[in-house]
């Protein structure tokens, strides 16, 4: 029996069911009847909707006799005003499945639609707190597949939906097992026709969730919840997440550069996908720590930034955001074990790193990849300066879930100087 002080012994660790491969795509209609859905609504956005993807599966659902319809008015980086447009339109009818295509915003968005659609309230009512009421879900939701079209987000994977709330400048999350997908259909052939821009964001992406996951506080030196029900789902790293995590930093080390150089590239392309999956089965069970919960105010407090092969808002993407202090949390971190981030730097770079390389190393071999493949140099490329760091430290300390695996004690000091070392 655990006492108050006592440490985690237990870790969690799942992943929805998963077809991978060229052609999957083709095989979705075989899954909705399986289930005996009579009707589906396919998630998308614009851009999306206008490489034929959504509507090659619409086609063949109906073809198959189940009532489909389209929705592509997804945001890119969902607000809470476009998430609550998508609900809207979706309750108009009762449907029997969701699919999402797309990216994280696709995926998110999806998520969210099949929450507020089965259950009454608010996006709100169910993000994390101190943000919002941390309401945990207590209907049966309805069969999602996600159908993951960039190698980024493995949000396919996860039981986490992100949001820009525009009147709070922030982003936050719901997360609960019961957003999980319930299949990921992950066919590389959609990614091909995704710009230089986006493969390298979503690059980044894949890697921080890897690096994140595998550098996060190790499951069992976490105080043991009063409630074994209520584990949080971000666990902190375990022996199995960690499996996935290497797999992914060893792929994105070997092929995002040949990616983003030639998109055509099939084999990096396809690497690229199994890395994104394995490192989304990584995060969605130990978790992503200090680069996410600093991305969530970067990107919620951005006022005029345009990014290259993105719609042409303000927006920092989300990849750019997670990355864009990933070197210096990784400096920060080294002390909370050297040996792993020394590991995890030899992954990425095929290259032997010893302890006299220090905490240099990983942040090093970072720097250089991101030159590389022509990432946003600092935060100053978004608009940020010195007189910004309150407001990002204030946003950032408000990520619980994330700051719950940091591996090392966060302090607004701590966070003011990552910050400033990533201006």
């Amino acid at each position: 029996m655990h006492t108050a002080n006592s440490n985690e012994s237990v870790f969690t660790w799942a992943a929805p069911p998963l077809k991978f491969g060229l052609g999957a795509l083709d095989e979705i209609h075989s899954e909705v009847l399986a289930i005996e859905a009579k009707s589906c609504l396919i998630i998308t956005d614009p851009g999306v909707r206008n490489t034929g993807t959504p509507d090659r599966i619409h086609e063949r659902l109906v073809a198959n006799g189940v009532k489909t319809e389209i929705f592509d008015g997804v945001a890119v980086e969902p607000t809470d005003d476009s998430i609550n447009e998508a609900v809207a339109w979706a309750r108009e009818q009762d449907w029997d499945c969701f699919i999402a295509v797309g990216g994280g915003s696709a995926i998110d968005t999806a998520k969210a639609v099949n929450l507020l659609t089965t259950h009454p309230g608010e996006l709100l009512d169910f993000v994390t707190p101190p943000i919002g009421s941390g309401k945990a879900p207590w209907l049966p939701l309805k069969p999602l597949i996600a159908v993951p079209t960039t190698a980024g987000t493995g949000s396919e994977s996860t039981t986490i939906c992100v949001i820009d709330f525009l009147g709070l400048h922030l982003k936050a999350g719901v997360s609960h097992a019961k957003l999980r997908p319930t299949l990921a259909v992950v066919d590389p052939l959609t990614t091909l026709t995704m710009p230089a821009e986006v493969t390298a964001a979503s690059g980044m992406d894949v890697l921080s969730h890897a690096l994140e996951s595998y550098t996060s506080v190790k499951f069992d030196a976490k105080p043991a919840p009063e409630d074994p029900t209520k584990r949080p789902a971000f666990c902190g790293s375990n022996p199995i997440s960690d499996v996935w995590c290497e797999q992914a930093l060893r792929l994105v080390g070997k092929y995002l550069r040949r990616a983003v150089m030639n998109g055509r590239d099939l084999e990096a392309r396809y690497q690229m996908a199994l890395a994104s999956t394995s490192a989304g089965t990584g995060f969605g069970n130990a978790g992503t720590h200090l680069p996410h919960a600093n991305a969530y105010p970067i990107a919620g407090a951005v006022k005029n930034y345009q990014a290259n092969g993105y719609p042409q808002m303000p927006m920092v993407p989300h990849g750019q955001a997670v990355s864009s202090t990933a070197s210096a949390v990784f400096r920060w971190t080294y002390p909370s074990d050297p040996a792993r981030h020394l590991r995890a730097a030899e992954l990425l770079s095929g290259r032997t790193f010893t302890a006299t390389d220090g905490a240099d190393a990983l942040a090093h071999v970072l720097t250089e990849l991101m030159t590389d493949i022509g990432m946003p140099a600092g935060l100053r490329s978004f608009g940020y300066h010195e007189d910004h760091l309150d407001e990002l430290v204030a946003g950032t300390m408000k990520q619980t879930r994330q700051l719950a695996v940091v591996p090392r004690p966060v302090s607004e000091d701590a966070l003011r100087s990552i910050f400033k070392e990533s201006l």
